[in-house]
């Protein structure tokens, strides 16, 4: 299974190259093997995997609460810019803080402008919606899944839209 959605990543990758947001989604719940896959296909293409919580809460000790919001979008850049053309990021969890006040699909996509970014998304696809989180938690966040190439861990993606276009 894991191959298949290797394979999946890398169909959704090219496919990914001709977009705006060259983005894509590992989606699936906790313990449902994400890391593990990001892993093997990160070594596959010569990079590796970047832990945002680790960095990006290293990078936000200096700041006050008030700083954060508004740099937040330029230290991820500074994290990403030592990276690999692709990146593939693994927990994302401290972009969902609310106290950061952003909108953690949105960041993703903006870094993805000008490079490849694979994430671990932890969360789930139902029926055309992207979840991140269960109903009522603080962190809950829903998105149009529409327009994002997304990789289920159940072996399923969307890029077959996107190459339609």
């Amino acid at each position: 299974m894991a191959e298949a959605i290797q394979e999946k990543i890398k169909q959704s990758l090219y496919a990914a190259e001709g977009l705006y947001h060259r983005l894509v989604l590992l989606v699936g719940e906790t313990g449902s093997g994400k890391t593990t896959v990001l892993r093997e296909f990160s070594g596959e293409i010569g990079s590796e995997v970047i832990n945002i919580n680790l960095l990006l809460s290293a990078e936000l000790l200096g700041l006050s609460e008030k700083q954060r919001m508004p740099h937040l979008p330029e230290l991820l850049d500074k994290i990403l810019d030592k990276k690999q053309v692709t990146v593939v990021l693994d927990n994302i969890e401290i972009l969902f803080d609310q106290r950061l006040k952003q909108d953690p699909l949105k960041l993703l996509q903006l870094m993805s402008r000008n490079r490849s970014v694979i994430v671990a998304w932890n969360g789930k696809i139902e029926q055309g919606r992207l979840t991140y989180a269960e109903t009522g938690h603080p962190e809950y966040r829903q998105y149009d899944a529409k327009e994002l190439l997304l990789v289920s861990m159940d072996g399923t993606a969307t890029l077959e839209r996107c190459i339609e276009k």
